[in-house]
């Protein structure tokens, strides 16, 4: 699908059709609070038909927003993970939805204790631009697998994405089940002001503050996906080459609009020239050239390119060097560049990046490493490149964040067994396959009596009698 920008660029959702929207999928789910397995499989299938139908589709509108995205990366990032997120889920939804027998004490028999994963409601999910896709599909196959009715804000900078999933969820779900909304920010501060029984935000952290405090309004639970700033650690004994190519594919993949892209690299001082010589082989073999290459992915829109451009003027004013790994950039595709001497007081070190700009830290021994990260936020993704288990292991258990990949980046968010989240300033709560359900699901604690009721031993009034069966009970 194609559509004229200027015209995308003016839609704006009503703000007094929000409410309308959410009242109805309010109605539906009091209709039907607890759909059986077999509807919410068939929910999960009509999304994956969908998804294979449209691909080419989807790949053209997300470039189009980006005014050019790699459709490899496309495929690769967004609609392959997309749907093995739905594959994974709808091969364990009926193990999910079981009740989860639980132990009763014995002062408590004859008694059962069980737990059921009951659907919440309805969900409000606020998608980034950076992933259009596969951050609105990802929320949407845990909420619909928990049993939920869904209303997805896609992002006002990736308005020709917006508009075609407004159009083709539209065609396989009714808007009480699931809706996409579009508009300026303006919508999206409504949108957060919605009593959802659950809402999931994922963005920048200072947005996601806005949210937090909008939800808390109605009490709504909220989970954040923050981002940050990530580091990838350079170990004193791992090949060069090894951990240059790992850091370049996760800071190059989108062209580094990836919340847990290498935000930073800590390099023993002794090999940063090396890394430096490895880094720029890399990524000349990746890319060997900039201009039409149809891999490289451009900056979203001019007003994060400018912020990209006011980084590097603020950093090499204040005494950073740059190193272009390419001669010039073309339109929004921007050169990847590293940069060097960097310090606290420039905002690249600061502000998450979010684009093609690599600073590298000098370091003396491990700990100074891990003392660097530990005095800063907690990021959303940590990356280690060294093959010591020992030094592995003082990683997992000396510092603090969202995931870690062990010599890798970003293919741990792509595990559909294991749950994904930040830690403090990258975000609060979990999702992706079965944390997914869970999120999106109240686990209910149920206690079941029948006819005969021991607990009369214990109802008033008291005397010698309960005080004997106190002391037979009481655990020391």
């Amino acid at each position: 699908m194609t559509a004229d920008i200027a015209y995308l660029q003016n839609l704006n959702q009503p703000l007094e059709e929000l409410q309308t929207l959410f009242d109805a999928q309010r109605a539906a789910y009091a209709a039907n609070p607890m759909p059986p397995a077999a509807q919410r499989q068939q929910w999960l299938k009509a999304l994956r038909d969908l998804l294979n139908s449209e691909r080419q589709a989807l790949i053209e509108a997300i470039s189009q927003d980006f005014s050019h995205r790699s459709a490899d990366e496309t495929l690769l990032a967004e609609i392959m993970p997309s749907l093995h997120g739905i594959h994974y889920a709808s091969q364990r939804l009926k193990g999910w939805m079981k009740d989860s027998r639980r132990k009763v004490g014995i002062a408590f028999q004859p008694a059962a204790a069980k737990v059921v994963y009951q659907p919440l409601g309805v969900v409000g999910v606020i998608v980034p631009w950076n992933y259009p896709l596969y951050l609105a599909i990802g929320p949407l196959v845990g909420a619909l697998s928990a049993g939920n009715r869904v209303m997805l804000k896609l992002s006002e900078s990736t308005p020709a994405t917006g508009l075609l999933l407004k159009e083709l969820l539209a065609r396989v779900f009714p808007q009480d089940l699931v809706c996409v909304v579009l508009g300026e920010a303006d919508v999206g501060v409504a949108f957060s002001r919605l009593p959802f029984d659950h809402l999931l935000f994922t963005g920048a952290t200072s947005i996601g503050k806005h949210v937090m405090r909008a939800a808390a309004e109605n009490l709504t639970p909220v989970t954040l996906e923050l981002g940050g700033k990530s580091p990838a650690i350079v170990s004193q004994d791992v090949p060069l080459k090894d951990a240059a190519e790992r850091i370049a594919f996760g800071k190059t993949l989108n062209a580094g609009q990836t919340c847990v892209a290498p935000d930073y690299v800590l390099v023993p001082q002794d090999r940063v020239d090396g890394f430096i010589d490895a880094y720029r082989q890399v990524i000349r073999g990746f890319y060997p050239t900039l201009t039409d290459n149809p891999d490289y992915t451009a900056i979203i829109n001019e007003r994060q390119l400018a912020r990209l451009n006011g980084y590097i003027s603020d950093a090499t004013s204040k005494g950073a060097q740059l190193i272009p790994l390419f001669e010039q950039g073309q339109g929004r595709r921007m050169s990847h560049s590293l940069l060097l001497n960097v310090t606290d007081d420039m905002t690249v070190m600061q502000d998450e990046i979010f684009g093609p700009l690599l600073p590298i830290v000098p370091y003396k021994n491990l700990d100074e490493a891990f003392a660097y990260i530990n005095q800063r936020p907690r990021p959303l993704a940590l990356y280690y490149f060294g093959y010591d288990k020992r030094e592995q292991n003082r990683v997992l258990h000396e510092t603090h964040s969202g995931g870690v990949c062990l010599n890798d980046t970003l293919l741990h968010v792509a595990q559909d067994d294991m749950p994904f989240g930040g830690i403090g300033a990258s975000g609060m709560g979990h999702y992706h396959g079965h944390e997914g359900f869970l999120t999106f699901s109240k686990a209910k604690g149920v206690l079941i009596k029948q006819r005969f009721n021991a607990s009369k031993l214990i109802y008033p009034p008291y005397g010698k009698s309960i005080q004997k069966l106190i002391q037979k009970l009481f655990i020391r």
